[in-house]
């Protein structure tokens, strides 16, 4: 049984206009959950990730991080153990070289010199920047910046990691190459919240996923229970999954029974209608992109 690590009740924000950002959000969040979060432009995912991590001050509600309640006394505390990454990398990044800027967050944990330098050696290596260290990251690519945000938290061993749409900016190759590394921090129990408008990477990445629509969480699910619910994709003014629509049409053709588990990746599809002994002949096969 997964352990609670979070809990969110009540929470509201307003910006300093009195606009009213997030109005009563009520979450629960467990260890090594994967959790994306959707919803349209203004809808209060950004603005529910800087409270939640401490960035932002609650108007009103109630944090908790495993079951300490979060005050303006112990802010920092909430900040040692949830590390968020930012849409915008430039906006995160602030020293003059790759070493310093991921040494950052550690020396101000107050950690001893020799575990901080234990801890960039370390993040270099899991985002494969080693060669990079002396190098000027505000003059690094878009997606080698990205790589340097996500080596900061990193570094920082956060019980929880937020992404802040992390494709964003991103062309297709350092997007793939994000959602690996994305994978590989899964592999280590993280647990992780990632805001994206990309529903295909949240249907084959997320095992739950939360929807914001006007400051509100209106809806909280498996992909499949979310992606399959037309009233709260409209509401959100989201599309569905490109796999769900091919999958659901190959059903509804009889191509395959509705009996068998929704596929999420193109792979996953390739091997249903490969063991799939009802298929008359593999006519379909060719015009499906089966990239591992």
């Amino acid at each position: 049984m997964r352990n609670r690590v979070l809990k969110v009740e009540n929470l509201h924000y307003e910006y300093g206009n009195g606009k009213a950002a997030l109005d009563g959000v009520n979450i629960e969040i467990y260890e090594g959950e994967k959790i994306a979060v959707v919803g349209s432009n203004g809808s209060g995912k950004s603005t529910f990730f800087l409270n939640i991590n401490g960035v932002y001050a609650l108007t009103d509600g109630k944090i908790t991080y495993r079951e300490m309640p979060v005050t303006k006394k112990n802010l920092n505390e909430l900040r040692k153990h949830i590390g968020i990454v930012f849409q915008d990398a430039d906006n995160q990044i602030i020293a003059s070289t790759v070493r310093a800027e991921i040494s950052f967050g550690p020396m101000n944990l107050r950690l001893p010199k020799e575990e901080v330098l234990e801890r960039v050696k370390e993040a270099i290596t899991y985002m494969n920047l080693t060669g990079f260290e002396d190098r000027p990251p505000h003059y690094l690519s878009g997606g080698e910046k990205k790589r340097v945000s996500i080596a900061d938290i990193v570094a920082m061993k956060p019980d929880i990691m937020i992404f802040d749409e992390p494709t964003a900016s991103l062309d297709p190759l350092n997007a793939m190459m994000l959602e690996e590394v994305l994978y590989k921090l899964c592999g280590e129990d993280k647990t992780m919240l990632i805001s994206t408008h990309d529903v295909d990477f949240a249907y084959r990445w997320a095992e739950r996923v939360l929807v914001f629509c006007n400051g509100k969480i209106i809806a909280d699910g498996t992909p499949l229970e979310i992606f399959s619910n037309s009233e709260v994709m409209k509401q959100a003014n989201l599309k569905r999954p490109a796999m769900l629509d091919v999958y659901e049409m190959l059903v509804e053709n009889k191509i395959l029974p509705d009996a068998q588990a929704y596929p999420k990746r193109p792979r996953d599809l390739r091997a249903i209608l490969e063991n799939k002994d009802a298929i008359s002949g593999n006519f379909c096969l060719k015009y499906i992109n089966m990239e591992a």
